[in-house]
């Protein structure tokens, strides 16, 4: 299996890191990077996460790096990255 991170996904990780980095640069980095361990774990365990209640699909999961959302889809032998999230916000009703 491999991962592939959709352009919405890098984008919502990158607007992460700036809005933390206002702040401080260490921790974005630190919480980005966070972030991509916790996405590359999901190689050794694909259905590690859970089902996403919001849409009920079992090939739609997610896992979590608190406060946010990695929702992912499963897809024959890819891992894609759709959504990363802060888990205050809601759901749009498509992911894609």
């Amino acid at each position: 299996m491999r991962i592939i991170w959709t352009e919405k996904a890098e984008k919502q990780l990158n607007q992460i890191f700036e809005y933390i980095a206002s702040d401080s640069s260490l921790y974005a980095h630190r919480t980005v990077g966070q972030i991509i361990e916790e996405v590359e774990s999901i190689l050794s365990h694909p259905r590690k996460g859970r089902m996403v209640p919001e849409y009920e699909r079992d090939n739609i999961r997610e896992v979590f790096h608190h406060p946010y959302r990695i929702i992912y889809l499963l897809k024959d032998e890819t891992i894609e990255i759709l959504s990363v999230i802060h888990g205050a916000r809601l759901l749009p009703d498509d992911l894609k």
